[in-house]
């Protein structure tokens, strides 16, 4: 597993939930190229409410629901990683926005096996 910490960048990613890759979830297609390229971590967010460059709002509320919710994918890695990555991500994402960050990376710990709800060497319960 790929520790990390000090500076990196994050990147992230806003695409429309039901936007695809030849016929798979492009978030899911952008989530295991991330890991396949080895970077620390990526994970995706769904939104309940947002517009892009389109204007269209789409929103999770009852009365207007949206079938094509926002979804926000952030992936964190040294600067040189993340920058080999974004090729890509600009052949995957057709449409939406793709921004980058400076960041600081505090702690970046996994478990051992994978399975959640074990105690660590120090008494701590992951979830």
């Amino acid at each position: 597993m790929t520790r990390l910490t000090g500076s990196a960048l994050r990147v992230t990613v806003l695409i429309g939930e039901h936007d695809t890759w030849h016929h798979r979830p492009l978030y899911s297609e952008i989530v295991h190229r991330a890991r396949a390229a080895g970077l620390a971590g990526a994970s995706v967010f769904r939104g309940i409410e947002g517009f892009g460059a389109s204007s269209l709002i789409h929103t999770s509320r009852l009365l207007s629901l949206s079938e094509d919710l926002p979804v926000a994918i952030v992936i964190v890695d040294t600067e040189e990683h993340v920058r080999s990555f974004l090729p890509q991500l600009d052949e995957l994402v057709t449409e939406g926005l793709v921004i980058l960050d400076d960041c600081e990376v505090i702690r970046h710990v996994g478990r051992a096996d994978g399975k959640p709800g074990e105690t660590d060497e120090k008494g701590k319960k992951s979830l």
